[in-house]
């Protein structure tokens, strides 16, 4: 597998291809060559918020017992901390602990960057979706993460523009459609939704869910899917309904977009679980009037979503102390009062699927009072995720979605030659970095 023959060929490459500079690295607590016995000092790099709160219950509990003390250090997210955990790795002196988004995973395993601890932590598997755990396997037997948050994907709408318009909450990608055209012509003003070229990560889990999966290996080659049937559909469909305008074509996270979602311009959200904390702010005035129903299927029979977001709690190859930092890693994404505090203080919402239905999940967000059932209903849904495929240069990909999809979605112009660009630019990045491609 290109995960670990070829993990340490690429890592200047990568670095280079997240825009890294020369960075101070930041080490691990312990400069110890050998697990010692005794107390143990551990660095966890993380970038969500009230973390070291979270962490002081290990402290002062379960790590107090263990002899286990876990220091936090705040960091950017994204590539940034990518780029970051790279450079200090090369240096020997990546933290013991690090939290990744599961597209990111890839990256740091070719790196050699994050260890397998499937023998510390392959006792928590049947805590979580089948679909979130393998995105900390890789399709392997290999377990480089405990999956800590998750984003599976649902459908919000205006649940009083549906009424007034006759609208049915569409349980198909057909009848979803047919709803923007008849709210079009109904409404000429208005618009179901938009496509947004901008948020690249969004198609991704809209190809997830219907059954792409874009990055695999063949023997020892990568084999780059972008652009299989299953996301020819997802774009062929999304590009057809700019192209006829029954849908808009412009950006998320807009003056423009909030404005629209805030004054009914726009009446539904394709999103995730998360979903609730930005319409609080976009769109304060329709607070209550909103619902949330599962995502169309791509037919009746299906029962699947796809994730938006979400990280893990990787144990870097660095650190000195691997059964104390995986045992960490499993306390803060299975125990009950760790997620509460997450919840709380991160505003997370877990992967683990029994915390789905506690603690601060037992009521439905504030701006959905008027759906009791929004929590119970989202961990259902968090059931039915799709299983992911990323690979070493998940940023390319994206970037060349945001370049192509971007200009086509301004012309609306259909998205199959935006797709294949940005087939062609992921595995001619891939190529360049020195990994062996499958055509």
């Amino acid at each position: 597998m290109p995960y670990t023959k070829r993990r340490r060929l690429v890592t200047s490459a990568v670095a280079v291809a997240l825009g890294a500079t020369a960075l101070a690295a930041c080490g691990s607590s312990d400069d110890g060559g050998e697990a010692q016995s005794g107390p143990v000092s551990l660095t966890y790099w993380t970038w969500t918020p009230g973390m070291d709160k979270v962490v002081d219950l290990w402290n002062k509990g379960p790590g107090k017992s263990e002899q286990i003390t876990v220091t936090v250090k705040k960091q950017a997210s994204g590539d940034t901390l990518v780029t970051k955990i790279l450079t200090a790795h090369k240096a020997g002196q990546a933290p013991d602990l690090v939290q990744a988004e599961y597209q990111a995973l890839p990256t740091l395993v070719s790196n050699d960057a994050l260890a397998d601890i499937a023998g510390e932590v392959g006792g928590v598997k049947g805590k979580f979706a089948e679909g979130v755990w393998q995105q900390t396997t890789l399709g392997t037997d290999a377990v480089y993460a405990v999956p800590q948050d998750i984003g599976p994907m649902m459908f919000y709408y205006r649940e009083d523009l549906f009424k007034e318009y006759g609208l049915k909450v569409p349980a198909t990608w057909e009848e979803f459609a047919e709803t923007a055209r008849k709210l079009k012509k109904a409404a000429p003003d208005k618009a179901l939704t938009t496509f947004s070229a901008n948020d690249s990560g969004l198609f991704a889990g809209l190809a997830q869910q219907a059954g792409a999966r874009w990055w695999t290996t063949e023997g020892e080659k990568w084999k780059v899917g972008i652009d299989d049937p299953a996301t020819k559909k997802v774009a062929d469909f999304w590009g057809g309904l700019v192209e006829e305008g029954a849908i808009d074509n412009q950006p998320m996270y807009t003056p423009a977009w909030n404005k629209a979602l805030n004054t009914g311009k726009q009446i539904a959200w394709v999103s995730a679980v998360w979903a609730p904390g930005t319409l609080t702010t976009a769109a304060p005035d329709t607070q209550g009037k909103w619902a949330m129903a599962p995502l169309p299927q791509w037919s009746a029979a299906e029962n699947r979503t796809g994730s938006w977001g979400g990280s893990s709690t990787g144990v870097t190859t660095d650190s000195k102390h691997k059964d104390a930092a995986a045992k960490f890693a499993a306390w803060l994404n299975t125990d009950g009062d760790a997620l509460n505090a997450l919840a709380k203080e991160g505003g997370i919402y877990p992967a683990s699927t029994s915390a789905q239905l506690s603690g601060a999940f037992t009521s439905p967000p504030a701006y959905f009072s008027n759906q009791p059932d929004f929590y119970s209903r989202a961990a259902e849904i968090a059931k039915t995720t799709a299983p992911a495929a990323w690979g070493p240069n998940v940023n390319v990909a994206y970037t060349a979605f945001k370049d192509a999809f971007g200009a086509a979605a301004k012309k609306k112009s259909g998205f199959a030659a935006a797709l294949g660009t940005m087939q062609e630019e992921t595995v001619s990045d891939l190529e360049k970095q020195g990994f062996e491609v499958a055509q």
